[in-house]
């Protein structure tokens, strides 16, 4: 158990990230002092809306450069501080060229990095780690596996690998390795936060992750004539970033925590931004046969491994722990996906 000195400053690793910085905004409303780091902080396109929260909070924000991959890059941002939130880690699941390369490396070295500077910080207290539902399992049909037809925290992913769900794969290696770090030392504790599939509007005017990416898809009429069966673990981002604090700031958080509301497919999105956006977008009103997608899966960059292990099949998740311990109240997937389309459109991302 710790007891965290409100007033000592926190670190963000990976700031400017989608989760993060809903973590950073919400920080310093609460008036922490956040040190941030990001890869360049002179890269205006990428922390302009971090000035902006920092200049509605002077004096408050203070961003650093940091790299995943340089030894001793967080040292600096990490003076001082007793919470340290580390979301910086790749989030890849298209088009990836080199896996080892673009993420188990980043996630890897980027966790060894800041962990050993923790371990060379004497004010470090408590770590927070962001994770995810895919370190707990690594393709939906594991569920019928699970006690009680649930995944819970006491899973972990053992099927994914650097050939089969490679960004699975890289959560699962880069938790473990945090929790052998953490448990070679007594001085700091580590809380991971596992979430799902993470929604919602973002701060940053962003067409770059793979939400996005989904939610554009949809809504620009490329999956019109159907959907896969597949489903997701859904999660509002601010839901996300609630929980880090909360995990950093509970006293008797421990452990691993499933940060997921419910569990939707791809047609179930399209009906939600159907109801708030009635007649406005070419969205899919059916899924297509498992065997159709089977069989051209290939064609579009999709395994048959994959499609046989995850299509068709429903991964419920408990979120007890959370609620229970971390005191989080989930907002229903309808509402995030409707703001998530909202934003969208407001950006104008569908150009």
């Amino acid at each position: 158990m710790i007891s965290v000195n409100e007033n000592a400053p926190v670190m963000v690793s990976g700031a400017n990230g989608f989760v993060a910085s809903w973590l950073v905004k919400k920080l310093l409303k609460q008036g922490f002092t956040v040190h941030a780091t990001v890869r360049d902080k002179t890269d205006d396109k990428k922390t302009e809306h971090l000035r902006k929260l920092g200049a509605e909070h002077p004096g408050q924000l203070i961003m650093f450069n940091a790299d995943l991959f340089k030894n001793s890059s967080f040292d600096e941002a990490m003076q001082g501080c007793e919470i340290v939130f580390h979301t910086a880690s790749p989030f890849i699941m298209r088009g990836l060229n080199n896996p080892e390369k673009e993420l188990i490396q980043p996630a890897l070295q980027g966790t060894r990095n800041v962990l050993n500077s923790a371990n060379q910080t004497d004010t470090v207290k408590r770590v927070v780690l962001t994770s995810s539902t895919v370190a707990i399992y690594g393709d939906a049909v594991e569920v019928r596996k699970q006690a009680n037809g649930k995944f819970t925290e006491d899973t972990w992913n053992t099927t994914s690998s650097i050939h089969h769900q490679p960004y699975c794969y890289s959560k699962a290696i880069a938790e473990k390795e945090a929790w052998k770090i953490a448990n070679d030392q007594n001085r700091w504790d580590m809380v991971t936060i596992n979430p799902g599939f993470v929604l919602g509007p973002s701060i940053a005017k962003s067409s770059v992750s793979e939400s996005v990416n989904t939610m554009l898809e949809l809504m620009r009429g490329d999956l019109k004539t159907g959907v896969p069966a597949l489903y997701f673990p859904i999660v509002d981002v601010r839901d996300v970033a609630d929980a880090h604090i909360n995990a950093a700031t509970t006293p008797t958080a421990n452990g691993r925590h499933i940060i997921v509301s419910e569990t939707g497919s791809m047609l179930d999105m399209a009906k939600h931004i159907e109801k708030a956006f009635p007649g406005q977008f070419k969205l899919p009103k059916k899924q297509v046969p498992k065997f159709m997608i089977w069989l051209f899966g290939p064609l579009l960059k999709v395994t048959r491994k994959f499609v046989k292990l995850n299509v068709g099949y429903n991964p419920i998740f408990d979120n007890s722990r959370a609620r229970n311990e971390l005191g989080l109240r989930f907002r229903p997937i309808g509402d995030t996906i409707a703001e998530h389309a909202q934003q969208i459109v407001e950006d104008g991302l569908l150009n």
